[in-house]
């Protein structure tokens, strides 16, 4: 199958997904193709980096795994299969605790966290579309991270299973991760290589 267009009319699903091309990177929200944006910059690679760096050692050890973009994320709505989902995404990073829901290409139904890094090209996707499914689909706890503005902002599911209003942390606070007691992030960490960059 041809790569597809993100201003095609065609609905797509995860089935067509896995014809295209494997050099190139696309998700898909409610059927539309929207393609990558290039590379991460090297300020979002470090605030990914200090995550990591963060979580790894409070993982070892438990039932819960975390997984880096590229990495699917299937979400299927009540009436799709996994093969005619029409919800496909790649989150910068998420945490899976239900290890069922994990296959060879990645996470079939709601990963237990999930966190985007802005970046200018994304923003807008994933503070609207992007949550909006996320919500639907039943992703407990959502963080999205700005590194231009230095804040988290955490979305935590609610029992309508609706997001509440999200908690805003900035640089140097500790966020607390509702879905994993016991672990705050130190976001003075996270920033820390901004801070540099706009010092130096």
């Amino acid at each position: 199958m041809s790569e597809p267009a993100e201003t095609a009319t065609q609905e797509y699903t995860y089935a067509d997904y896995l014809t295209w091309p494997d050099d190139e990177r696309w998700e898909l929200i409610d059927g539309t193709a929207y393609a990558m944006t290039p590379a991460p910059s090297r300020r979002h690679q470090e605030i990914h980096w200090h995550l990591i760096e963060q979580l790894a050692p409070f993982l070892a050890g438990s039932p819960c795994q975390a997984f880096s973009a590229p990495f699917d994320v299937i979400l299927p709505k009540s009436n799709e299969t996994v093969a005619t989902a029409t919800t496909v995404v790649q989150p910068d990073l998420i945490v899976v605790c239900d290890l069922v829901k994990l296959e060879e290409r990645g996470c079939v139904g709601a990963p237990t966290i999930i966190v985007e890094i802005l970046s200018p090209n994304t923003s807008a996707k994933d503070l609207r579309e992007k949550m909006r499914v996320y919500e639907r689909a039943g992703v407990p706890e959502y963080w999205v991270i700005s590194p231009a503005e230095k804040w988290v902002q955490i979305y935590t599911l609610n029992k309508r299973g609706r997001y509440d209003a999200p908690v805003i942390f900035g640089d140097g606070e500790q966020a607390p991760v509702r879905m994993l007691p016991g672990l705050a992030i130190d976001l003075g960490r996270v920033f820390a290589e901004a801070r540099k960059s706009e010092s130096g």
